[in-house]
Order: structure tokens, then C-alpha cells, then sequence
């Protein structure tokens, strides 16, 4: 049972993690904009300067497991101080750079700091949240990286327009004043004895996720092999290993890999929100990259304003019912989007309300479904596994949306689409919405109570 005053501290916890992963969203999206104008600073080619998002992309992958896996043995209130530390030493790196290569060791050192925060925002509200209060706790991450999301083309905007890119870099900085706060409210929690560290399984892990990342999103088939390759060791290690980086006995917990399988499929699904949109917005409709970004302004306002409102559904009527209610939005705004794409762009800024309100939603709830999947000694590298495979999942959805894209399609597979410029969109609107009638059934089938808490029971704690 957890007492109120822990519940108390929680929510002050909890205020502060959505502001620092809004600043952690912030400064991960802000220099997508200003690639263009550092290649041409630095006489690069725009697959160097790239290095900037996916080298930040790479670290943050792995880091989000492992910090998981840390937290199982060392205290929230260390990690976190490492982390956000480590992120602002970063910051400052970056500001005061002279070259492409200090800028990116920059970027670098945040990644490594900033992969703190998805597994232990995730941590906290198990911790200190009793199981009818987590969606509350766990809705406020959700409406950060909504408002992360929406500032960050705007500040990026603003700076640039008066500054050099490298201030860029500045509002990151402004994380080092959260960090007393959290060091005041974080409690000490009880810890087993330090153990031996797997060393070779996380090497091996990070070798796997590193090479599969780059076989997808540079379509080169020896990294894909490779990356298969190092996976299939990470496999043999941990079932070799006596204290292995990831036991063995968390995927025969059968309901957290099937909430892990549906989230995978899930957050590849909602990459096509913000990746696919500007896509279409360009080429369809012929719209600059300002319009496009306004365009996608409202769902990320709506999703801030509406975050809270899934967290207190997931509280008051059960984990079921919100992914019931975040399904239909998503199944909504893709046939929507699948019918109706070639009409006005304002149609299409209002759809991905639905969509953008909706996964964001379906976040909560399988956040929710999958912490109460997992035994105590677990939750650490649990969660951290949730949020990596969410993570892969994005680049991989992003390689194959590019794929797809490339490849165009002159057929229309929706008799209810109309536009004839526009068929390959909306035949891929039209499996996404099929592809999430499916998950929703899947979702029944498995959790069919009307309360997670209940449908879920982590496996018994042995080896």
C-alpha cells in the first residue's frame, strides 16, 4: 500500500519529469530544422550533418534500457543526477563548439544523459502511485513530449532567425535548475547488494540495436545482418549468463510480451503521425515547410491539453476502456485521412487531432498495462525495454514508410477515396486504420477485463 504523503511526493515528481522531458523533446526535434544551414556552414553533406539527430538517435536507444536496468540496483535519485548532469555538461559542449565534431560530441553527451528520462518517467509513478492513480502520474509525460513537440519548431524558429544555431543548445541548459527539486522529493529506496554487471550482454545489445538501427535507415543490408547477428549472441549471452544484462525469465512473463509485441506495433503505427504528415502536406498539397508546420500545431496543442484527461479515464474506468476510447481515435483519423486526403489541409490538420490525441492515449494505457505486467525486481529493465522497443520501432516504421513513399502507387484501394493524386496515401491511411482494428481485438482477446490491474498479474518472481 502506498501512503498518501508518498502519493503527494509522486505528484510533485511527476510536474517535474513533464517539464523535463519537455525540454528533453525540445532540444531531441529542435535541430532537424537547421541541418540545411550547419551542412553549409561546415561544407558537409547532409547525410554527415545528419549524424547530429542519429547518432542522438542511436545512444538514446540503448540508453533507455539500460538506465532501466541500472535502476534495479542503484537509486532514482543518482541516475537522474547523472543523467540531467550529463545532458547539461552536453548543452554547454555544444554552445561553445567550433566545429562540426565538438557539436556533435555534444549532441552525444545529451543523448547519453537525456535516455534517462523514458525509463525512469515511467519508474516513478510505480514507485510512488498506487495502481488506480498511475494514469494520472503517467498522462504528464505525455502532455511533456506534446508540449516539447509543439515548441520545439517554434524556439527553433525564433533562435535562428536572430542567432546562430549553436544557442540552440541554450534552453537545454535549463534543466540543471529542476535537478535540486528532484534531489529534494526522490527517496531512498531499499537495494539489493551490487551484483556483477553484464558488460558483454549490454555491449552486444547496444552492437544490435546500433547495426539494425543503420541497416533500416540507410537500407544497407550487410548492417541488417550484422545487427541480426549481434542479436542472436545478446540471445545466447543472456541465457548463458548467471546475473545476465536482461534475464531470460522477463519474456516468459507471457502478458508483458504480448503488451511489449502490441506496443512495438503501436508506436510504429503513430510514427506515421508526424513523419508521414509533412510528406503529404508537401507533396500533395504543394505547402512550404512554415504552413506544414502549422498545420501540425493543433494536434500538438490538443494533445497537451487533453493528456491529463486519458490518465484520469485510465484511473476511473479502467486500462481497457482508455484503449478502447484511444483505438477509436486512431482508427478514426487514419480513415478519415484514407477517404478524404486531396481535399482542404485544414481537413487534414483536423484529423490528426484524433490521431495525435489518440496515441497519445494509447501511450497511457499500455504504459499502465505493462507496469502492472511486471514483478518489482523487474520493473526497471521492464519499462526500460518498453520505451527502447518503442524507440526502435519509430526508426524501423521510418525506413518503411520511406520505402513505401519511394515506391508510389497509381491503384486506390479505397472505393471511398477520390483524389487521384494522392491514392498511395491513402491506401497506406487505409492499412493503418485496418492494422489498429486488429490491435484493438488483439487487445480484447488478451485483456478483456474492464480493469488491467485485474487482467494483469506478474509472474511469479522466480528463476
Amino acid at each position: 500500500m502506498i501512503s498518501d504523503s508518498r502519493q503527494q511526493k509522486g505528484f510533485i515528481l511527476m510536474r517535474l519529469m513533464m517539464f523535463t522531458v519537455m525540454i528533453s523533446s525540445m532540444s531531441a526535434l529542435m535541430f532537424n530544422v537547421v541541418l540545411p544551414q550547419i551542412s553549409k556552414e561546415f561544407h558537409l553533406s547532409l547525410a554527415q550533418v545528419s549524424w547530429l539527430s542519429s547518432a542522438y538517435a542511436l545512444i538514446y536507444a540503448f540508453g533507455t534500457v539500460t538506465y532501466g536496468k541500472l535502476a534495479d540496483r542503484f537509486q532514482l535519485k543518482s541516475l537522474l543526477t547523472f543523467g540531467l548532469s550529463l545532458f547539461a555538461i552536453g548543452s554547454l559542449v555544444g554552445l561553445v563548439s567550433h566545429t562540426f565534431w565538438i557539436a556533435l560530441l555534444g549532441r552525444c553527451l545529451q543523448s547519453a544523459g537525456a535516455s534517462a528520462l523514458p525509463a525512469i518517467a515511467l519508474i516513478i509513478p510505480i514507485r510512488y502511485f498506487s495502481p488506480e492513480k498511475r494514469g494520472s502520474a503517467l498522462s504528464m509525460t505525455a502532455v511533456g513530449l506534446a508540449l516539447g513537440g509543439a515548441l520545439a519548431p517554434v524556439i527553433s524558429a525564433i533562435v535562428v532567425s536572430f542567432a546562430n544555431w549553436r544557442w540552440l543548445f541554450l534552453p537545454s541548459l535549463l534543466i540543471l535548475v529542476l535537478l535540486p527539486f528532484y534531489r529534494k522529493h526522490l527517496e531512498r529506496e531499499p537495494k539489493e547488494s551490487a551484483r556483477t554487471f553484464d558488460w558483454l550482454g549490454g555491449i552486444l545489445l547496444a552492437a544490435s540495436i546500433a547495426l539494425i538501427l543503420l541497416g533500416v535507415t540507410n537500407r544497407t543490408w550487410s548492417y541488417l545482418i550484422y545487427g541480426v547477428a549481434a542479436l542472436l549472441l545478446f540471445i545466447a549471452r543472456i541465457r548463458a549468463a548467471r546475473e545476465a544484462f536482461i534475464s531470460p525469465r522477463l519474456f516468459r512473463n507471457k502478458a508483458y510480451t504480448i503488451a511489449l509485441a502490441l506496443a512495438f506495433l503501436i508506436s510504429g503505427i503513430g510514427t506515421s503521425l508526424y513523419l508521414l504528415t509533412p510528406i503529404l502536406l508537401s507533396e500533395v498539397y504543394r505547402l512550404g515547410s512554415n504552413w506544414i508546420g502549422f498545420a501540425m500545431v493543433p494536434a500538438a496543442v490538443a494533445t497537451s491539453l487533453l493528456g491529463k484527461k486519458g490518465g484520469k479515464l485510465a484511473d476511473k474506468k479502467g486500462n481497457s476502456y482508455l484503449f478502447s476510447v484511444a483505438s477509436g481515435s486512431l482508427i478514426a483519423c487514419f480513415a478519415l485521412l484514407s477517404i478524404f486526403t486531396g481535399i482542404s489541409p485544414l481537413w487534414i490538420s483536423f484529423f490528426l487531432v484524433f490521431g495525435n490525441v489518440g496515441q497519445s492515449f494509447m501511450q497511457i494505457a499500455m504504459s499502465n498495462s505493462i507496469s502492472r505486467s511486471l514483478p518489482k525486481d523487474q520493473v526497471g529493465v521492464g519499462m526500460g525495454l518498453f520505451s527502447m522497443a518503442g524507440f526502435i520501432a519509430q526508426a524501423i516504421a521510418a525506413g518503411v514508410y520511406g520505402i513505401v513513399v519511394a515506391q508510389g502507387s497509381s491503384v486506390n484501394w479505397n472505393p471511398l477515396h477520390a483524389d487521384s493524386g494522392s491514392y498511395l496515401f491513402g491506401n497506406i491511411y487505409l492499412v493503418l486504420a485496418a492494422l489498429h482494428i486488429g490491435i484493438l481485438l488483439l487487445y480484447r482477446l488478451q485483456f478483456r477485463t474492464r480493469n488491467s490491474s485485474v487482467a494483469i498479474k506478474p509472474t511469479a518472481n522466480h528463476n
